[in-house]
């Protein structure tokens, strides 16, 4: 199984690779501190390997609890030829004998093994990276997706690769509702793509997920936004009577200033002003059409106003609630209604 990838590994850079392209080799790495995309990464190499070795042989070791001579042991051939995957988790607090043992194994592993290395992050057991790195072996790097546009993107594949449709509005209103944690994103999607019987909409979102914190704050955010004062300000007092905190409310407010500071500086077709900020193109758009609301002043002040209730809700403020409202009232004010 390994043999011809032994062979490979000589000479050639590190086969970086996503985690949704993760696959069996002799060694690989997986590494970064996202753990969802991590388990994700590790599943992937998992099922292939069962699929293609169904007898295959697994065995977990612990890199910060690990014995000396354990990987030896385990990765020998057995009488009976099946193959083998061995899985270290915890390399970020390896011991010492583990790098010894790992650095002894690296320049001629076993055939018929698949060695699974996770590292979640930090400078510990960084000779060992680099001699994966440097080998060749594949490494699929997990890190955080913090960005929108990333967990945008992230939706839209989740979809893809469920045979399910999700229009664009559906896919921010995702995110806006259960973003803030990978995990749970992955499981809204899996979800949606289960019970879904058609394509996903904006409305089929908020139907699931419309009562969540985040979603409460983004619809505040859309009124003011949309200059429609009278809906942002009731919207926001609902949130505030059932226990939602100031602080995502304003976050929702600066997220979509930003959005339309950057567009409205921009230049170019949507595709490239996208391009160029990081951004899905449909969101350009958007953004594009409510800039029309806007005029540079009405934009300065909101921007200014947000920044002050930002302070003031935490902790420069007695009263966070009503520099919310205050804000939320000059925003839907400054905006032109259509």
């Amino acid at each position: 199984m390994a043999a011809a990838q032994n062979t490979r590994a000589k000479n050639i850079p590190a086969n970086n690779a996503g985690w949704r392209d993760a696959t069996p080799a002799a060694v690989v790495l997986v590494t970064g501190p996202e753990e969802y995309l991590g388990i994700r990464a590790m599943d992937r190499i998992r099922s292939l390997v069962r699929s293609s070795t169904p007898d295959v042989e697994l065995t977990r070791l612990n890199a910060g609890a690990y014995e000396g001579g354990s990987l030896a042991m385990t990765v020998t051939p057995s009488l009976f030829g099946e193959g083998k995957l061995v899985e270290v988790e915890g390399l970020e607090s390896m011991n010492d004998a583990f790098l010894a043992d790992a650095m002894k194994y690296l320049p001629q592993p076993e055939d018929d093994v698949v060695l699974v290395l996770r590292h979640a992050g930090g400078v510990r057991g960084k000779k060992l990276l680099d001699a994966v790195k440097a080998a060749g072996w594949p490494v699929i790097d997990c890190q955080p997706l913090k960005k929108d546009a990333d967990k945008t993107a992230f939706v839209v594949a989740e979809f893809k690769a469920g045979g399910r449709r999700i229009e664009g509005g559906a896919v921010q209103a995702l995110v806006n509702a259960v973003g803030a944690n990978l995990s749970e994103l992955a499981a809204a999607c899996n979800q949606l793509i289960a019970d879904a019987t058609t394509a996903v909409t904006a409305d089929t979102v908020d139907r699931y997920y419309g009562g969540r914190v985040e979603a409460t704050a983004f619809k505040v955010a859309d009124a003011a936004m949309a200059g429609n004062g009278p809906l942002a300000l009731s919207t926001l007092r609902h949130a505030v009577s059932t226990g939602v905190d100031p602080v995502p409310l304003v976050a929702a407010l600066a997220a979509k200033l930003r959005t339309i500071a950057k567009v409205a500086g921009a230049k170019g077709s949507s595709a490239t002003i996208a391009k160029s900020l990081g951004m899905q193109p449909w969101l350009v758009e958007q953004a594009q059409r409510d800039v029309r609301r806007w005029t540079p002043e009405g934009l300065i002040r909101s921007i200014q106003v947000i920044a002050e209730a930002d302070a003031q809700v935490k902790g420069e403020s007695r009263d966070p609630v009503y520099a919310v409202e205050h804000a939320v009232t000059v925003i839907s004010t400054s905006a032109q209604r259509k």
